[in-house]
């Protein structure tokens, strides 16, 4: 994991990507088109700034879609965690979950609920296109170095924390009082919130007086006080004589951690199994190599931060043991301002218990309280909202949420884009029809590239390579990846 004022720099290769491929939306076989660029190696801010542009990875294949010309336009969704509250199909699965943890009751008939199947998945490239083989050295920095290339984040090491409390403490169990409707001895919900008006006033009120400012409202003020909150759905309490333990651990994606390792080939044999039964994949599909590849292959720099979360940043397994076994896998990407969800796999014989969309409450749960201990860290970022494809639009339903616009790369209320959405597959989200693209390219001779291991502004490179002829593709990954991207990261020229 990367000390406090490490220097370290993002290096990719950038293959642009004009010919459309097979969409796993809509099956069209030529419909889907995207740029990408195969990344050596990542800064967690850097990546954070790409997705907020759009891009995701899958593997070490970090991609972009062209969003005015493939198929389903994919359009990236975030949810503002602290202010989540679960919906009642949310309440239902996470009584389920805990339903069947208590009494060993598997539900009957088919999962409810959202297609979690392709949680975040999101038809992604899996196989992007051959990086040069060669060892990525430590770059030299000449006197044509662009000093300010250098990444500001400060690191510290800190040792790994078990971040999500596990739903297996155990305690007293409320029991449900018999009977339908409202307990009549308990106020009404419109009684009760002008009674939490009144204590707020009282309260500022008496601030004041004190000479202290008024507080603003917190994200816990909309709850009534009879309603749970996720964390409380999450971890409630199982009785005493509980008949299954579940335990859910964060892992690094790291090689030479021990955890990783000792998981690791249990992970991978749920990984085909779920690939398999699911997906329909062959052996050769879902194999271990396949499994390093695409969930463990991660171009993420471990890194901490003196205000970051206990655990770092990086990319991490979420594991969850049912039992002593490994019944459900979430890949997640933890960054300076979210949580990314990246893939999700579990046991199909588990499929009833909806582990897609519980493991999206528990991640959000986790959000929540990496943002404790990380004030920025207040967002859940889902992957991809198609709404052109109806079984990919559950995504929608973990609110509130933001939809990225594809022009101004600014976020825009989901309930603000679903009318025009509903006219068009591709649209503009942001209403203001003045504002111009964030973070716009200006200045192609400042974007970094790293040539025969010295690193050098692009103007500098050109007039080295007279005649190079690459240019336009320049220019072109330059003005996906934007200005500030382009001035950190190296584009790696042959």
């Amino acid at each position: 994991m990367a000390a406090a004022g490490a220097s370290s720099y993002s290096i990719v290769e950038y293959f642009g990507g004009e010919d459309g491929y097979r969409c796993g939306y809509c099956k069209n076989e030529t419909g889907n088109f995207s740029r990408g660029m195969w990344s050596h190696t990542m800064t967690v801010q850097d990546y954070q700034d790409l997705i907020d542009r759009g891009w995701r990875r899958s593997g070490k294949y970090v991609y972009k879609p062209i969003m005015n010309k493939t198929c389903c336009p994919q359009y990236t969704i975030r949810c503002h965690a602290l202010r989540f509250q679960p919906s009642k199909t949310h309440k239902k699965i996470l009584k389920k979950m805990n339903k069947f943890l208590s009494k060993g009751e598997m539900p009957a008939g088919q999962c409810d609920g959202e297609p979690m199947d392709l949680h975040c998945g999101d038809g992604a490239p899996r196989d992007g296109p051959k990086a040069h083989s060669f060892e990525v050295e430590r770059p030299v920095f000449t006197e044509t170095s662009v000093q300010e290339a250098a990444p500001k984040a400060a690191k510290s090491e800190t040792p790994l924390q078990e971040p999500a409390p596990s739903p297996s403490v155990r305690g007293p169990t409320a029991t449900p009082k018999p009977g339908v409707g409202a307990d009549p001895n308990r106020p009404q919900c419109r009684k009760a919130k002008e009674l939490r008006k009144e204590r707020r006033l009282q309260k500022e009120q008496l601030k004041k007086q004190e000479g202290g400012a008024p507080s603003g409202p917190t994200p816990t003020t909309a709850l009534s006080p009879q309603a749970k909150t996720l964390e409380e759905f999450v971890v409630e309490s199982l009785p005493d004589n509980a008949i299954h333990n579940l335990e859910v651990r964060l892992v690094p994606v790291n090689f030479e951690d021990p955890e990783f390792m000792a998981s690791f080939d249990e992970s991978a044999a749920l990984f085909a199994r779920y690939q398999m039964a699911i997906h329909g994949d062959t052996p050769s599909e879902c194999s271990e190599s396949e499994f390093r590849r695409f969930l463990c292959d991660s171009p993420l720099e471990a890194e901490t931060a003196p205000d970051g979360p206990d655990c770092g940043y990086g990319s991490f397994h979420q594991q969850y043991w049912l039992d002593g076994h490994i019944v459900a896998v979430g890949v997640i990407d933890i960054l300076p301002n979210c949580v990314s969800s990246v893939y999700l796999y579990y046991h199909p014989d588990f499929a009833r218990l909806s582990l897609g969309s519980y493991s999206a409450l528990r991640e959000i749960a986790f959000t929540r309280q990496l943002q404790k201990q990380s004030t920025k860290l207040c967002f859940y970022y889902l992957g991809f909202y198609i709404h052109s494809c109806p079984k990919m639009r559950y995504k929608g339903q973990y609110q509130p949420s933001d939809l990225l616009c594809p022009e101004t790369y600014t976020w825009v209320p989901l309930e603000h884009c679903l009318p025009k959405l509903e006219n068009s597959p591709y649209a503009r989200l942001n209403q203001d029809p003045n504002a111009g693209e964030v973070n716009v390219l200006k200045n192609l001779g400042q974007v970094l590239v790293l040539h025969r291991r010295s690193v050098m502004p692009y103007a500098i490179y050109a007039r080295k390579r007279k005649g190079s002829g690459d240019e336009q593709e320049v220019q072109q990954y330059a003005g996906l990846v934007g200005q500030s991207c382009a001035e950190r990261m190296l584009l790696y020229r042959a």
